[in-house]
């Protein structure tokens, strides 16, 4: 071997040494690999024709509510809950602060429960705002995700990632490792419980028409879980829809019974071959830039009308984002569908008749 050829070699297990140093010292992550789900869905488009609510004055509307007026209330990325009136007028009505207002729900006493990604769950209302939970057993709630009240009062709402926040849930998806939960705040105590535990990106919480259960998303296994809490299977959890043609969201009730899931994008071809391996992942998550270019939610929209028995009956998208992509909520009023998303700037409401 030549002296330069010696040198080049040198170059390059110095380099490749280097490399192997700050993936060990520096990456945040203790990953494992991910199963994939083998289901797919057929393109139809439908989500390209919806009309655009405030379009210009939402900024990633990521959740969709409505009080028993018909307001409609949506929180943005600069820290706003906005509402629009049945007229169709927009009004900036709370100003929260910060970027990580995500799921909400009108409560029984007309105020707003609001997940606060940051801050944990909120009660807005005309008085102001309060906090209702930010721990759970002397833990912090890094990553309060998404929220429903039942008609006793408890609130049920979802903590996405103990390990891993808002800004960072991607690398909560590339360690795939269980650190979400679903919480329960009791109103009358004051005082927040563990429900489940051990929970893939516990995403979206609806519970079911009769309140006999809910269901809970976990998005990066691909799968939603129902658990009971009246009845003789009282307390115990099983799979509700498993295989899912994409990573479940959030999860609202229909009017009939049947559910509204939206699916995040968390598929390509060489993403899932990055996902087989624990070595590529600790790589990729070293170095934040790389971080950034795998996320692939921004390429498309779905969201699937799933039956009580956990069968979906329906299924719309957008198969290249050309109008809706990065959909993150689906909320059916009066016989149209609501749609949130990060990547918007519009509330997209599209006709089911």
């Amino acid at each position: 071997m030549t002296p330069r050829r010696v040198s080049v070699a040198g170059a390059v297990l110095a380099s490749l040494l280097a490399l192997v140093l700050h993936v060990a010292f520096n990456c945040p992550i203790s990953p494992l690999p991910l199963s994939l789900p083998s289901s797919r869905i057929t393109p139809n488009n439908l989500l390209q024709r919806v009309d655009k609510l405030g379009e210009g004055r939402l900024e990633g509307p990521e959740a969709v509510c409505v009080d028993g007026e018909g307001t409609l209330y949506t929180a943005t990325r600069d820290g706003w809950i906005k509402r629009m009136r049945p007229s169709g007028s927009w009004e900036d009505w709370k100003l929260l602060g910060g970027s990580a207002l995500l799921g909400m729900t009108v409560s029984m006493t007309g105020d707003l429960l609001v997940c606060d990604a940051d801050k944990g769950l909120l009660k807005v209302g005309e008085d102001g705002v309060i906090t209702l939970a930010s721990e759970v057993d002397g833990t912090p709630i890094s990553f309060a995700d998404d929220v429903v009240e039942a008609s006793d009062g408890s609130v049920y709402f979802s903590d996405a990632s103990s390990k891993f926040g808002l800004h960072d849930w991607v690398l909560d998806f590339l360690e795939a490792r269980p650190h979400g939960r679903l919480l329960r705040y009791d109103p009358l105590t004051n005082k927040t419980s563990v429900v489940l535990s051990n929970l893939g990106f516990a995403n979206g919480v609806t519970l079911s028409q009769d309140q006999d259960f809910l269901v809970v998303c976990e998005t990066w296994k691909f799968r939603c879980l129902k658990h009971w809490l009246k009845g003789e299977q009282e307390g115990k959890t099983e799979v509700f829809i498993d295989n899912l043609p994409g990573g479940p969201d959030n999860i609202n009730l229909a009017p009939g019974g049947s559910f509204w899931i939206a699916l995040l994008q968390l598929r390509s071809n060489w993403l899932d071959l990055i996902q087989r391996s624990s070595m590529a992942k600790r790589v990729l998550a070293t170095f934040p830039k790389l971080v950034k270019i795998i996320e692939p939610m921004k390429s498309r929209a779905t969201v699937v009308n799933v039956a009580s028995n956990g069968k979906i009956t329906q299924v719309l998208d957008d198969s290249n984002g050309t109008v809706m992509s990065f959909v993150t909520s689906a909320m059916e009023f009066e016989g149209h569908l609501y749609l949130g998303s990060l990547q918007t700037n519009f509330i997209g409401k599209l006709s089911l008749k």
